[in-house]
Protein backbone atom coordinates (compact mmCIF):
# COMPACT_ATOMS: atom_id res chain seq x y z
CA UNK A 1 0.00 0.00 0.00
CA UNK A 2 1.09 3.42 -1.34
CA UNK A 3 0.77 6.17 1.87
CA UNK A 4 0.37 9.63 -0.22
CA UNK A 5 -0.24 13.21 1.42
CA UNK A 6 -2.31 15.49 -0.94
CA UNK A 7 -1.09 19.32 -0.55
CA UNK A 8 -3.10 22.07 -2.12
CA UNK A 9 -3.89 25.40 -1.17
CA UNK A 10 -7.80 24.53 -2.96
CA UNK A 11 -10.24 22.70 -0.68
CA UNK A 12 -12.50 21.28 -2.63
CA UNK A 13 -9.39 19.96 -5.26
CA UNK A 14 -7.40 18.23 -2.72
CA UNK A 15 -10.41 16.86 -1.15
CA UNK A 16 -11.37 15.51 -4.77
CA UNK A 17 -7.83 14.25 -5.47
CA UNK A 18 -8.09 11.92 -2.64
CA UNK A 19 -11.56 10.81 -3.16
CA UNK A 20 -10.03 9.77 -6.88
CA UNK A 21 -6.87 8.02 -5.52
CA UNK A 22 -8.54 6.34 -2.46
CA UNK A 23 -10.45 4.30 -4.79
CA UNK A 24 -7.38 2.82 -6.07
CA UNK A 25 -6.52 -0.27 -4.36
CA UNK A 26 -2.61 -0.17 -3.94
CA UNK A 27 -3.10 3.82 -2.65
CA UNK A 28 -3.88 5.27 0.95
CA UNK A 29 -4.40 8.84 1.21
CA UNK A 30 -2.98 9.71 5.04
CA UNK A 31 -3.28 13.10 5.14
CA UNK A 32 -4.68 16.44 3.70
CA UNK A 33 -2.21 19.79 3.67
CA UNK A 34 -3.22 23.06 2.70
CA UNK A 35 0.59 24.48 2.34
CA UNK A 36 3.87 22.95 1.76
CA UNK A 37 4.70 23.59 6.55
CA UNK A 38 1.51 21.38 6.54
CA UNK A 39 2.80 18.40 4.35
CA UNK A 40 6.36 18.51 6.18
CA UNK A 41 4.51 18.35 9.49
CA UNK A 42 1.94 15.37 8.46
CA UNK A 43 5.03 13.81 7.23
CA UNK A 44 6.55 13.92 10.65
CA UNK A 45 3.12 12.54 11.90
CA UNK A 46 1.99 9.98 9.20
CA UNK A 47 5.48 8.80 7.54
CA UNK A 48 3.86 8.72 3.63
CA UNK A 49 5.50 7.41 1.06
CA UNK A 50 4.60 9.91 -1.69
CA UNK A 51 3.85 13.51 -1.02
CA UNK A 52 1.72 15.06 -4.03
CA UNK A 53 2.73 18.57 -4.11
CA UNK A 54 1.42 21.77 -5.63
CA UNK A 55 4.29 24.64 -6.27
CA UNK A 56 2.12 27.64 -5.35
CA UNK A 57 0.76 28.20 -2.24
CA UNK A 58 0.19 30.73 0.60
CA UNK A 59 2.69 31.24 3.27
CA UNK A 60 4.65 28.11 2.80
CA UNK A 61 4.79 27.31 -1.11
CA UNK A 62 5.96 23.94 -2.42
CA UNK A 63 9.68 24.89 -2.68
CA UNK A 64 9.66 25.28 1.07
CA UNK A 65 7.59 21.89 1.39
CA UNK A 66 9.97 19.84 -1.08
CA UNK A 67 13.43 21.44 0.88
CA UNK A 68 12.38 20.48 3.91
CA UNK A 69 10.44 17.06 3.69
CA UNK A 70 13.92 16.00 1.97
CA UNK A 71 16.15 17.18 4.72
CA UNK A 72 14.51 15.45 7.16
CA UNK A 73 12.55 12.57 4.96
CA UNK A 74 14.80 11.39 2.35
CA UNK A 75 13.43 8.71 1.60
CA UNK A 76 10.13 10.17 0.90
CA UNK A 77 9.64 11.03 -2.86
CA UNK A 78 7.84 14.26 -3.81
CA UNK A 79 5.70 14.17 -6.65
CA UNK A 80 4.76 17.77 -7.71
CA UNK A 81 1.14 18.45 -9.00
CA UNK A 82 0.52 22.01 -10.69
CA UNK A 83 -1.00 23.80 -13.15
CA UNK A 84 2.10 25.54 -14.24
CA UNK A 85 5.21 24.74 -15.86
CA UNK A 86 6.78 27.65 -16.76
CA UNK A 87 10.65 27.59 -16.59
CA UNK A 88 11.22 29.11 -12.98
CA UNK A 89 8.55 27.04 -11.44
CA UNK A 90 9.78 23.88 -12.86
CA UNK A 91 13.39 24.64 -11.94
CA UNK A 92 12.32 25.37 -8.63
CA UNK A 93 11.14 22.07 -7.86
CA UNK A 94 13.69 20.36 -9.14
CA UNK A 95 16.31 22.53 -7.23
CA UNK A 96 14.26 21.73 -3.88
CA UNK A 97 14.42 17.88 -4.95
CA UNK A 98 11.24 16.96 -6.38
CA UNK A 99 11.02 13.71 -7.92
CA UNK A 100 8.93 14.31 -10.21
CA UNK A 101 6.64 17.34 -12.03
CA UNK A 102 3.29 16.77 -13.33
CA UNK A 103 0.03 18.68 -14.32
CA UNK A 104 -3.13 18.80 -13.01
CA UNK A 105 -4.77 18.78 -16.47
CA UNK A 106 -3.07 14.51 -16.61
CA UNK A 107 -5.74 12.24 -16.59
CA UNK A 108 -6.65 10.66 -13.51
CA UNK A 109 -5.07 7.07 -14.56
CA UNK A 110 -2.03 8.75 -15.40
CA UNK A 111 -1.76 10.59 -12.51
CA UNK A 112 -2.20 7.48 -9.95
CA UNK A 113 0.59 5.75 -12.32
CA UNK A 114 3.00 8.78 -12.09
CA UNK A 115 2.69 8.40 -7.98
CA UNK A 116 3.52 4.57 -8.01
CA UNK A 117 6.26 4.58 -10.89
CA UNK A 118 7.88 7.59 -8.37
CA UNK A 119 6.82 5.51 -5.30
CA UNK A 120 9.19 2.76 -7.34
CA UNK A 121 11.88 4.96 -7.88
CA UNK A 122 11.02 6.26 -11.32
CA UNK A 123 11.43 9.93 -12.02
CA UNK A 124 8.58 11.48 -13.43
CA UNK A 125 7.56 14.04 -15.71
CA UNK A 126 4.60 15.41 -17.28
CA UNK A 127 5.31 15.56 -21.66
CA UNK A 128 5.25 19.24 -21.71
CA UNK A 129 7.72 19.64 -18.52
CA UNK A 130 10.02 17.14 -20.31
CA UNK A 131 9.84 18.91 -23.60
CA UNK A 132 10.63 22.54 -21.98
CA UNK A 133 13.69 20.67 -19.73
CA UNK A 134 14.63 19.24 -23.46
CA UNK A 135 14.88 22.65 -24.91
CA UNK A 136 16.69 24.34 -21.96
CA UNK A 137 19.13 21.82 -22.05
CA UNK A 138 19.62 21.65 -24.85
CA UNK A 139 20.66 25.69 -25.62
CA UNK A 140 22.90 25.04 -22.29
CA UNK A 141 24.81 22.07 -23.34
CA UNK A 142 24.71 22.29 -27.41
CA UNK A 143 27.87 23.89 -28.67
CA UNK A 144 29.68 21.38 -26.18
CA UNK A 145 27.83 18.44 -26.99
CA UNK A 146 27.83 19.35 -30.46
CA UNK A 147 31.76 18.99 -30.47
CA UNK A 148 31.66 16.27 -28.28
CA UNK A 149 30.09 14.30 -30.95
CA UNK A 150 32.41 15.57 -33.57
CA UNK A 151 34.60 12.32 -34.39
CA UNK A 152 32.83 10.21 -32.22
CA UNK A 153 31.73 6.63 -33.69
CA UNK A 154 28.56 5.09 -32.54
CA UNK A 155 27.73 1.28 -33.10
CA UNK A 156 24.68 0.90 -34.60
CA UNK A 157 23.47 -0.72 -31.66
CA UNK A 158 24.53 2.12 -29.74
CA UNK A 159 22.23 4.38 -32.23
CA UNK A 160 19.06 2.54 -31.70
CA UNK A 161 19.16 2.91 -28.17
CA UNK A 162 19.94 6.52 -28.12
CA UNK A 163 17.03 6.64 -30.98
CA UNK A 164 14.97 4.95 -27.98
CA UNK A 165 15.76 6.76 -25.26
CA UNK A 166 14.83 10.10 -27.22
CA UNK A 167 11.25 8.93 -28.11
CA UNK A 168 10.99 8.53 -24.16
CA UNK A 169 10.72 4.65 -24.29
CA UNK A 170 11.78 2.95 -20.63
CA UNK A 171 14.01 0.24 -20.58
CA UNK A 172 11.19 -2.32 -20.70
CA UNK A 173 10.02 -0.69 -24.00
CA UNK A 174 13.23 -0.74 -25.63
CA UNK A 175 14.17 -4.67 -25.10
CA UNK A 176 10.78 -5.13 -26.45
CA UNK A 177 11.49 -2.89 -29.15
CA UNK A 178 15.24 -4.55 -30.14
CA UNK A 179 14.61 -7.57 -28.93
CA UNK A 180 16.73 -7.47 -26.07
CA UNK A 181 16.89 -8.80 -22.55
CA UNK A 182 16.29 -6.01 -20.24
CA UNK A 183 19.00 -6.31 -18.06
CA UNK A 184 21.13 -5.82 -21.70
CA UNK A 185 19.27 -2.77 -22.61
CA UNK A 186 19.80 -0.96 -18.66
CA UNK A 187 23.84 -1.73 -18.60
CA UNK A 188 24.08 -0.67 -22.87
CA UNK A 189 22.78 2.82 -21.76
CA UNK A 190 24.72 2.98 -18.59
CA UNK A 191 27.93 2.05 -21.03
CA UNK A 192 26.51 5.09 -23.13
CA UNK A 193 26.34 7.62 -20.60
CA UNK A 194 29.59 7.12 -19.35
CA UNK A 195 31.22 6.79 -23.09
CA UNK A 196 29.43 10.69 -23.35
CA UNK A 197 29.77 11.83 -20.02
CA UNK A 198 26.31 12.71 -19.18
CA UNK A 199 24.45 12.02 -16.09
CA UNK A 200 21.20 10.54 -16.83
CA UNK A 201 18.79 9.95 -19.76
CA UNK A 202 17.10 12.77 -19.96
CA UNK A 203 20.85 14.21 -21.13
CA UNK A 204 21.11 11.40 -23.42
CA UNK A 205 17.57 12.14 -25.10
CA UNK A 206 19.00 15.73 -25.47
CA UNK A 207 22.24 15.02 -26.93
CA UNK A 208 20.62 12.43 -29.23
CA UNK A 209 18.17 15.06 -30.56
CA UNK A 210 20.50 17.83 -30.80
CA UNK A 211 23.26 15.60 -32.87
CA UNK A 212 20.48 14.62 -35.25
CA UNK A 213 20.98 10.96 -34.30
CA UNK A 214 17.90 10.39 -33.60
Amino acid sequence: MIRVVIADDIQILRQGLAAILGQDADISITGLAANGREAWELCHREKPDVVLMDMRMPEYDGSWGITRIKEDFPEVKILVLTTFDDTETVEAAINSGADGYILKEMEDGRVIQSIKAVCAGIRVFGDSVFEGMRRQMSAAAGSRQTKAAEGMRFTERERELMRCVAQGMDNKEIAAELFLAEGTVRNSISRLLEKLNLKDRTQLAVFTVKNRLD
